[in-house]
């Protein structure tokens, strides 16, 4: 009997076999549930009304909202604080109506001073 061997020294790695590809394309494609979920997730994020770019502006809106939440309740805050003081002792009263309004008693003469430096800024 004759034997015959063959010997192959080298094999090519097969790096990129496009038929295999396109047939398991061409499957995925034909399955009609796995092309409505396609879809309809193309569909929800990139055309529906809220679509992924608008959620993302709508948070980073929200964290806005929420920082000057935050600021305006430390500032409700304070002036609650300032208005049972003025509530509370006449002379805080008198030295805010003279400080912010310029008021003066009778008597008195009320002379500002201005810093030059800081109207040229």
């Amino acid at each position: 009997m004759y034997c015959r061997q063959v010997v192959t020294l080298y094999t090519l790695p097969v790096i990129f076999e496009p038929m295999k590809y396109l047939s398991l394309f061409y499957n995925v494609i034909k399955n009609k549930y796995i092309l409505s979920l396609v879809v309809f997730v193309v569909w929800i994020s990139f055309f529906d009304r809220n679509d992924l770019i608008t959620q993302w502006e709508r948070k980073k809106e929200l964290q806005k909202v929420e920082t000057s939440k935050a600021y305006y309740e430390t500032e409700i805050s304070a002036t609650r604080k300032e208005l049972s003081d003025l509530d509370q002792d006449s002379r805080i009263l008198e030295k805010m109506a003279r400080e912010k309004f310029y008021l003066k008693r009778p008597n008195e003469d009320l002379f500002l001073v201005i810093d030059s430096t800081e109207l040229i800024k």
